[in-house]
């Protein structure tokens, strides 16, 4: 009965400003037509959450577009070939049964049958399945089931069967529908009729329970066979069933694929009203924080509203637009949205979106710490528009504890979180859960930052409860940041810090995402649409004048300039043939002393190769008398301290001996090859500091070679890192992994990352540690290298280097 209340009160308050929108389907055909209700009482039904049923969203739908009603459930048996049929249907349109049954007095045969499933059909469409209504459409079905079986014409013995499963349906007789349709698919099955199984078992899947197995099941065969029939438009009708089990079933990854795929087969059968789908996209995507998609199909649902003139939802537009702009932190985009959604409301197309954007408004206007400025304008409105159903007041009285909460009025927020809570209970239900799975969150945040953990833990709870019930993944930034409060306050620190790290990663996609240009590129695409339009309007009435011009001009110049192109090419070849042969003996003499050149440079650059490679050999074997140099010292020291600085003195000078090593064995003498070097670099460390199977290394090299000015810091960098990895990461005798890497980044940008899972660093050690010459000589090194050096202490020590590679030879 509330139902039907609310659809009549829809019906009248809307019928006026739906009437005077201009129609946009003067070139639809029938199957797009009836897509057309279908998508749009699907739309209205969502909208509405619960507060219509499904066959007033029907009629409403054929209201606002000025379709037949029956034109959503007649494809059966609609036959515009019969006169009598359609002036019988055009009676019941009318609601004259009367002059109707008059008619149907008078027909006999397939036409009376036509019409009798066309009656009840009518009785049942109507909203609010009212008990004369199912009577009477009983009535008229029985007798169409007679006459043909009385005919024994069997398609209009599946035709009547049919609709006498949508009865009992109607009538909450699901075992007898059941009956009805499987019989009609087993009969359609033997006889091997495609199109009739197909819409056979389109109308038993129609009516199984939402969340019953053999829905899909059924629904996915149905598009296989309207897919293979060519049928789009009921392809589309069931794919969307589908995508609709998905998002009451809580997977909205796999219901928003489906629209997006939903979103392609429309265009692809040149179904033009996808806004209803688009807008969809983006509500889904907000609820995923995916804001950018979010904003793109937000913007793109109003583009086609404005490029096929159909405002009839606008005010539910414009507030999916704006609550994108709120959330990404756009107060005043989201206030004027907001704002325009609100005035269509309560001026055109009313489809209930404008209290939802009223409500918004409000959030906005707290959002910038205008409370008291919000509470204000919510009396006011509420004083003229009082909330219209549960669902609104429920919305408004959490606003309304928003407002209240941030004034610190305490016991007016807690007041309206209470009445929230009394109106959640009452309408909870599929299409409002997650609206309700959020507001509870809200409430569990109020006091779980009151420093009431009864009270927060009770609601966090009950978000739990509903969430599994509905089989929804639910969270949210509010709920994650209660749970780590209240982790916080019980002492459980591990799952509070959980909870906080889920809590960063939500609010970071917004974070990242209002700081990205790209979403002031989407809005100055969208605000400036019209100028576009203008300038490139001017812009073609330019060319075409001067396009004119140009053919006037060009008459003139053609004659002219054919006798003078004539006359300047003979002048030309005749001048070619004589600079030819004076240039063909000054090309002779060229190429012979190029040739003698070319001969000496080739001399000459392998001489400098040969000494470049002798200079590197020399000063590897400087480097290695070096070593053994200070190898020898060290026998007759007894320092620890000494020891250890010459030890790393000769690991430092084995990493640039190493280097040069490598320039002489390469045929490439100006570049190092990364991998290698740093593979055996590590490889002398390990047996260097002999630590066999109780430290790992794991390296990921990509693929490049530097010059010798990057690469001896860099190797250095890379001996001084892991020397403390070892020393330090791993006392004990503990086993552990050391990784490094050097990856390409960005355009000739590398990082370099040296890591390990030891003991990582302590924060007071290391400040005394800061000075020391090993950190002193990284630190020196990456500003040689001009990178950027950081230092992390996350399950171990992460060093990390971002540099600019030179003279970079990439093999990829």
């Amino acid at each position: 009965m509330k139902h039907l209340y609310c659809f009549y009160f829809l019906v009248f308050i809307s019928f006026q400003s739906f009437s005077q929108a201009p129609s946009s389907t003067a070139d639809y055909n029938l199957p797009q037509k009836r897509l057309l209700i279908q998508l749009c009482s699907s739309f209205l039904y969502a909208t509405y959450q619960g507060k219509i049923d499904e066959d007033s969203a029907t009629v409403l739908s054929a209201k606002i577009y000025k379709l037949p009603l029956l034109l959503s459930t007649d494809e059966g048996f609609h036959d515009s070939s019969d006169e009598a049929f359609l002036d019988g249907s055009a009676l019941l349109e009318k609601g004259n049964i009367t002059a109707f049954n008059k008619i149907l007095a008078k027909t006999k045969g397939t036409t009376k049958i036509k019409l009798l499933l066309q009656a009840g059909n009518f009785y049942l469409s109507k909203p609010g399945a009212k008990p004369e209504n199912l009577q009477n459409a009983l009535y008229n079905i029985k007798e169409a089931v007679q006459i043909s079986n009385e005919l024994k014409i069997q398609k209009w013995q599946h035709q009547s069967i049919t609709l006498l499963g949508k009865y009992y349906a109607k009538a909450h007789n699901l075992e007898e529908s059941k009956n009805c349709f499987i019989k009609v698919v087993n009969e359609c099955r033997k006889q091997n009729d495609q199109k009739a199984l197909a819409d056979a078992l389109a109308n038993q899947a129609q009516f199984l329970p939402i969340f019953d197995p053999q829905k899909e099941v059924i629904l996915n065969e149905v598009i296989k066979l309207y897919n293979t029939l060519g049928l789009q438009e009921k392809m589309i009708v069931n794919y969307l069933k589908i995508v609709v089990i998905h998002y009451y079933s809580g997977n909205l990854k796999l219901a928003l694929k489906g629209f997006y795929q939903s979103l392609y087969y429309q265009r692809k059968a040149g179904f033009k009203h996808i806004h209803f789908t688009e807008a969809t996209i983006s509500y889904i995507e907000l609820l995923q924080n995916n804001s950018k998609s979010a904003l793109y199909y937000a913007l793109k649902s109003i583009k086609t509203m404005e490029t096929i003139n159909d405002y009839n939802f606008a005010d539910d537009y414009y507030l999916r637009l704006g609550n994108v702009y709120l959330a990404l932190g756009h107060f005043e985009e989201a206030k004027a949205t907001y704002e325009k959604s609100i005035k269509e409301g309560q001026n055109g197309s009313n489809t209930g979106g404008w209290y939802k954007s009223f409500v918004s408004l409000v959030a906005a206007m707290s959002s910038k710490g205008k409370d008291q400025e919000a509470i204000d304008y919510i009396n006011s409105m509420t004083a003229m528009y009082p909330p219209p159903n549960l669902f609104d007041k429920m919305i408004l009285a959490n606003t309304k504890a928003l407002c209240y909460d941030k004034l610190n009025n305490f016991a007016m927020a807690e007041k309206n979180y209470k009445e929230m809570d009394n109106c959640a209970q009452k309408i909870l239900a599929p299409e409002t859960v997650i609206d309700i799975l959020n507001l509870y969150s809200n409430m569990t945040a109020f006091y779980a930052y009151r420093y009431k953990v009864k009270e927060a833990t009770f609601y966090a709870n009950r978000v739990s409860a509903i969430a599994q019930v509905y089989k929804q993944n639910f969270s949210s930034e509010k709920l994650e940041s209660s749970l780590s409060k209240i982790d916080s306050l019980n002492g459980n620190y591990l799952s509070a810090l959980k909870h906080h790290q889920i809590y960063k990663k939500l609010n970071d996609k917004f974070v990242n995402f209002s700081k990205n240009k790209e979403i002031e590129e989407l809005k100055i695409q969208y605000e400036t649409k019209n100028k576009e339009k203008e300038i490139k309007l001017l812009s073609n009435q330019s060319k075409l004048q001067k396009s004119e011009l140009q053919k006037s001009q060009l008459l003139n110049y053609l004659a002219i300039g054919s006798s003078v192109l004539f006359l300047i090419t003979i002048a030309l070849l005749y001048n070619r043939y004589r600079l030819k042969q004076r240039n063909h003996a000054k090309l002779e003499q060229k190429e012979r002393e190029i040739h003698k050149k070319n001969i000496n440079l080739k001399h000459l650059l392998d001489e400098k190769e040969w000494l470049l490679k002798e200079i590197h050999h020399r000063v590897k074997n400087n480097l290695q008398t070096v070593i053994s140099l200070l190898n020898s010292q060290s026998a007759y020291l007894d320092n620890d301290m000494a020891l250890s600085a010459i030890k790393n003195s000769q690991h430092r000078i084995h990493s640039m001996s190493l280097i040069h090593q490598k320039l002489y064995n390469s045929e490439n003498i100006s570049t190092i090859n990364m991998p290698n070097y740093i593979k055996e670099l590590v490889e002398y460390l390990k047996e260097s500091f002999s630590t066999g199977q109780r430290i790992r290394f794991e390296i990921n090299v990509a693929p490049l070679e530097l010059d010798v000015v990057q690469a001896v810091p860099l190797g250095l960098i890379l001996n001084e890192s892991i020397t403390n990895s070892i020393k330090y990461a791993f006392p004990d005798d503990r086993s552990g992994l050391i990784n490094v890497t050097l990856e390409k980044v960005k355009e000739s940008y590398y990082l370099l990352t040296i890591s390990d899972n030891g003991i990582g660093y302590n924060t007071t050690a290391c400040a005394d540690r800061k000075n020391s010459f090993g950190m002193s000589l990284i630190k020196g090194l990456s500003d040689d290298l001009e990178g950027k050096l950081s230092i992390e202490n996350q399950n171990g020590t992460i060093i990390k280097i971002e540099f600019l590679a030179e003279f970079l030879i990439d093999k990829k």
